[in-house]
């Protein structure tokens, strides 16, 4: 099916941050070098005495984020996911998740869709690092229209919240009427065969999946599950019982993401048949971001092969 292409999810980001700027004189960004790939220079560009660019030190910035919490600020600090991530952890672990502060991570150019900057700007652990922190809840958004209202759900919550944005343009997947709320899936695709949970960039690939299975006579569900932590386990359960028959995909090394969080839930509470399409333990290559999707097995007939497996159990 042909899909309206929508802005990179990383520009729906810095957008609607400067828009909520405007709305709450309390919202301060800070990044990390890397404005203008992350976007937050939209809000720089209308706030200067807001925005503070801590220059490539990860584990500061997510300190100074930390002090401009506990002086009741909303602080958005955004870098590169493999280097927020990776270089912040110790800090996001003891000033940010022990210390239960209200700080707002973005982790941009998530994933190995970045492409051709390579294995060490490619993010695929950093969902299965951030939902080890207690406190912090995780967001992967699957095009613009999700990333806008679950930018605006994090300014509402009061507590730490990691979002992975990504680089390339999205297909729009969403209705502009949808309502998204943290911890609550979407279902975008009722089925009674089987469901597939996908997020981010794999959401687009889940429905045309869906569409390929449908001329087979598979009728399946698909859920943009875009928040890892918390999962919505009523969802989960919901169609864990109606389909018996569960899928995971994601953009994201195999251990510890979405693929896991589904599995630990539903195997203590619902045993199902389980399926996973993910990065395979490896680190990517250099490469166009189409190609790496189909190279490393994150595309739509790789998720109807996952899924004719499953059912053919």
């Amino acid at each position: 099916m042909e899909r309206k292409m929508g802005k990179a999810t990383r520009d729906a980001y810095g957008e609607t941050l400067a828009a909520i700027g405007d709305e709450n004189r309390n919202v301060v960004v800070l990044d990390a070098d890397l404005s203008k790939s992350t976007k937050s220079v939209m809000f720089a560009e209308r706030f200067p005495e807001r925005f503070f660019n801590v220059g490539i030190q990860e584990a500061n910035l997510a300190g100074v984020a930390a002090g401009l919490a506990m002086c009741g600020k909303i602080p958005f600090a955004s870098s590169f996911a493999s280097f927020l991530v990776s270089k912040g952890f110790d800090q996001f672990r003891m000033s940010i998740a022990f210390s239960e502060l209200n700080v707002k991570l973005v982790g941009s150019h998530g994933g190995i869709t970045v492409g051709e900057d390579g294995a060490s700007q490619m993010s695929i652990e950093d969902i299965a690092l951030m939902t080890s922190l207690p406190y912090f809840s995780v967001i992967v958004p699957s095009d613009e229209v999700s990333t806008r209202a679950l930018v605006r759900e994090m300014a509402k919550h009061n507590g730490a919240v990691y979002m992975r944005t990504g680089r390339p343009k999205a297909a729009v997947v969403h209705q502009a009427s949808t309502q998204f709320r943290i911890g609550k899936g979407v279902r975008l695709r009722e089925g009674k065969d089987l469901t597939i949970v996908a997020n981010g960039f794999e959401v687009v690939e889940a429905l045309d999946a869906a569409e390929r299975l449908a001329k087979e006579g598979i009728r399946a569900s698909v859920i943009d599950m875009h928040t890892v932590k918390p999962l919505d386990k009523e969802l989960l359960l919901e169609e864990a019982k109606k389909t018996g028959r569960i899928l995971v995909a994601e953009e994201h090394q195999i251990w510890g993401g979405l693929g896991s969080a589904v599995a630990a839930f539903l195997s203590a509470n619902h045993p199902c048949k389980m399926g996973f399409v993910a990065i395979q333990d490896t680190f990517a290559e250099s490469g166009k971001s189409e190609e790496l999707l189909e190279k490393y097995g994150l595309t739509a007939p790789y998720i109807v092969a996952a899924a004719k497996k499953i059912l053919s159990k």
